[in-house]
């Protein structure tokens, strides 16, 4: 078994569909009954944004700690522009039993989770800095997160250094990492907005080839990104694209 490990997104879909069932973790409660704290000045500073996006914020908080916030599949809640060039609107019934049993995404409220799990709309991630329980947001997860790839012998990140940094060093030595690079006259560039569209396309190419090694991952082809053997190691995959 194969496990894709995918960041979160601040940037959500207006219309997701709303599902029914979730129950939160100890651990999440824990968090929300931190954040419920605090007033729309106080999350205008810990998230650095203007106060009328605070008051959103205040908002979502206060509904998930009343337990009357609507959940949605995270897959389908995410809206970065990762998940947009994720071609999840297509995905038949085989793709999706894919996904289910290979893609998990790394969160800072829910821990590490199945992509359709269950998830409310809110905003956080591993850089706001608040303490839970005297930890950090990172150290507070570690444990978890550590825990969910316990097992595995392949664990595939496309994540960004913030959420890998959650795991301890000794599970991030399992790690594939995929780099995607551009060439422009001879220079290699890695740009961060073509990074996120690549591990949106990269991974519906996962998908849609029931990927399970390696060596599958090699012969992936998509806008220009082929596999380069000479700017690859044993941990990292690099794809470039020359333009």
């Amino acid at each position: 078994m194969m496990k894709i490990l995918i960041p979160t997104a601040k940037e959500l879909n207006k219309k997701a569909m709303p599902q029914e069932g979730l129950k939160l973790s100890e651990k999440s409660l824990e968090i929300v009954a931190e954040f419920a704290k605090f007033s729309t000045l106080d999350l205008a500073k810990v998230y650095k944004i203007k106060e009328d996006k605070a008051m959103e914020e205040f908002s979502r908080w206060q509904d998930i700690n009343n337990n009357t916030a609507k959940s949605y599949k995270a897959l389908e809640l995410f809206n970065g522009l990762m998940y947009r060039n994720i071609n999840r609107d297509n995905f038949d019934e085989a793709d999706k039993k894919y996904v289910e049993e290979n893609v998990f995404i790394t969160t800072s409220l829910y821990g590490v989770i199945g992509a359709y799990d269950l998830i409310q709309e809110h905003r956080l991630d591993f850089l706001q800095n608040v303490k839970i329980s005297g930890r950090s947001l990172k150290n507070f997860w570690r444990a978890n997160y550590d825990e969910s790839i316990e097992d595995e012998n392949l664990v595939v990140s496309l994540l960004s250094s913030e959420f890998e940094e959650v795991f301890s060093k000794k599970q991030r030595e399992k790690f594939i990492k995929i780099s995607f690079m551009e060439e422009k006259d001879g220079v290699l560039k890695v740009h961060s907005t073509i990074s996120k569209k690549a591990r949106g396309k990269f991974l519906t190419e996962l998908v849609k080839n029931r990927v399970s090694s390696v060596e599958e991952m090699k012969k992936i082809q998509f806008d220009d990104f082929k596999f380069s053997a000479e700017n690859s190691d044993g941990r990292t995959l690099a794809f470039i694209a020359k333009r």
